[in-house]
């Protein structure tokens, strides 16, 4: 555990924002510039993607967070209905990546195909992980929620934000 505390100390991943970016015809996403040398320094150019638990979407880790992510997931105990659901979905469908020379990492078909991804696509970055969403379903997915009322828990939420 005490290795897992000091890499986490390390690493400074921050991915925020909006990045339109079209698949070639390999299924080849293209990191954004400003992100590749980050992932670069802190994971040697490794990353995972997997699927989402609850979304339509995949999620994509630098593997050295998804190596505190995966040990997390692990621990969790097998005996529960939902844990091993996450289990099945988070690491079941993870696969290792490399960031080619040209800033691309290739998703493989049966990944594309959950989340039906096509041409178009939408990276959003999350802090320390990426989710990626076909275009149209994350444009569907934002018009819903800005449209949604604040429930309670949420006000909750941004109060304790301070926004």
């Amino acid at each position: 555990m005490a290795i897992f505390v000091k890499l986490w100390e390390k690493m400074v991943y921050m991915f925020k924002g909006i990045h339109n970016i079209n698949l070639d015809g390999k299924g080849r996403l293209t990191i954004p510039t400003k992100y590749r040398n980050t992932i670069t320094d802190q994971s040697n150019g490794s990353m995972v993607v997997t699927m989402d638990t609850e979304e339509k979407c995949l999620l994509l880790y630098p593997s050295t967070i998804w190596a505190i992510i995966e040990k997390k997931i692990n621990d969790l105990p097998s005996f529960s209905k939902n844990h091993r659901r996450i289990q099945r979905i988070l690491i079941g469908h993870a696969e290792d990546l490399d960031i080619d020379s040209a800033g691309r990492i290739l998703l493989s078909k049966p990944l594309r195909l959950a989340a039906d991804m096509t041409k178009k696509i939408t990276l959003i970055g999350q802090g320390e992980k990426f989710e990626i969403w076909n275009e149209d379903t994350w444009n569907t997915k934002v018009n819903n929620w800005r449209s949604e009322e604040t429930d309670e828990s949420e006000q909750s939420v941004l109060s304790d934000l301070r926004i």
